[in-house]
């Protein structure tokens, strides 16, 4: 092959290569949101927030775009942190500040979120680089440190203090999705030091359950009151030295559900708040309860928000109330009759050993609006009919079983 031909080969490949890289760049175009000013409820495909609207127009929240003026810190970015960080990001929530001092690593896959390409970058920038592409409407602030060590933990205090979006004052909420039991004193008792209501979450180390906690300073027990579920139920959910703890993306989907489904409920005051609510994955089981506070707690800053809302309640200043809610509560179990035109009268079940076959107890064993789909008859037999065994072996009597069939 001669030097021109070798040219004009090299000039063609060049161009083949040139084309392929095109066609890649235009496979491989990305769409990018851009930043939306004013959240509009019209319905139309380019409208991220059109469904979000919806639950305007529903009734359910009065006035959903207020979720665009608040501030959310989330201590954390594992398992539980980095799906409530894209929830809270899809919502359209106003500014959410990134506080974790890890990077991301091969064995964080089995987890919901971060991507294979994201190994080694810190799990803050990781989260901010994607959630910034699912939204660019929202602000994010990105801290990696370690919140436990005492220069951090002042400016940790500072950055919760003064990172709101709209106020440069306290954020609204800060969310605790560690799984630590040094970091969850550390962030109850900033909390309780600044005043700041905040949510606790955890997955027990065979990922079979989790929790999650609203805490309220002086109004329900704080950390170290009594630490969620290993103090209540006995559950260990605080990560032990050394060992591997177990990990499924369902159990940690599931507990970031529950609690951002709180954090929405408590911003945009719609629904019932659950003060605690746990999951069992076992047995399907959601067990709700309030923890009040320890009046003996070893945090002097506790004991001192437990009197402050003491004086709240005396004033009639409590925007909740544990008591006013367990009132409530109580009142709507209570069924008045004002009228009774037909003389119905309701009295209370008695609990007796049922035949479940029997036709008079045929809805009382089961839930309402199911029924057997066939009775069984208790058929009387006449003594004639039964067969004498005594002194008869086992071949006589299969000859007169058998001639009874026939």
């Amino acid at each position: 092959m001669s030097q021109q031909q070798s040219e004009e080969r090299i000039k063609q490949l060049e161009e083949e290569v040139a084309s392929l890289k095109n066609q890649l760049q235009n496979q491989q175009q990305k769409v990018i949101r851009e930043k939306i000013s004013v959240i509009s409820s019209e319905v139309k495909d380019d409208n991220p927030y059109s469904r979000l609207m919806a639950l305007s127009s529903m009734g359910i929240v009065k006035n959903y775009e207020k979720i665009r003026e608040f501030t959310v810190a989330v201590v954390g970015l594992g398992g539980v942190g980095a799906v409530v960080c894209e929830m809270l990001t899809r919502c359209g929530i106003g500014k959410l500040i990134l506080f974790d001092f890890d990077i991301v690593s091969l064995a964080n896959m089995n987890r919901l979120f971060f991507t294979p390409d994201q190994v080694g970058m810190t799990k803050v920038d990781a989260s901010k680089e994607t959630l910034s592409k699912i939204n660019p409407d929202v602000v994010f602030e990105t801290c990696s440190y370690n919140i436990t060590s005492l220069d951090n933990f002042d400016t940790f205090m500072n950055t919760i203090n003064t990172g709101n979006l709209l106020t440069n004052g306290k954020v609204d909420l800060v969310l605790s999705c560690v799984d630590n039991f040094e970091a969850r004193v550390a962030i109850n008792r900033a909390c309780n030091e600044l005043n700041i209501r905040w949510m606790e979450s955890g997955v027990s180390e065979d990922a079979v359950s989790g929790h999650i906690q609203f805490m309220v300073p002086g109004l329900t027990a704080c950390y170290e009151c009594a630490p969620p579920l290993v103090v209540a139920s006995g559950v260990k959910q605080v990560k032990r030295e050394g060992v591997c703890a177990a990990s499924l993306p369902t159990t940690m989907g599931i507990t970031a559900g529950l609690l951002v489904q709180s954090v929405l409920k408590y911003l945009l005051r719609f629904g019932k708040i659950s003060y605690y609510l746990g999951y069992s994955a076992i047995n399907d089981y959601f067990p709700t309860m309030k923890v009040r506070p320890n009046p003996q707690c070893s945090n002097p800053m506790c004991l001192k928000r437990q009197t402050e809302i003491a004086k709240l309640k005396e004033e009639g200043l409590l925007d909740l109330d544990l008591d006013e809610e367990d009132k409530e509560q109580a009142d709507e179990k209570k069924i008045v009759h004002t009228e009774n035109e037909w003389g119905i009268e309701i009295v209370a079940d008695e609990v007796e050993d049922i035949d479940i076959h029997s036709h008079a107890h045929r809805h009382e064993d089961l839930s309402h609006g199911l029924e057997y789909q066939y009775e069984h008859h208790n058929k009387k037999v006449d003594e004639k009919e039964l067969v004498n065994v005594e002194n008869q072996d086992l071949d006589e009597l299969m000859k007169q079983l058998n001639e009874s069939m026939m």
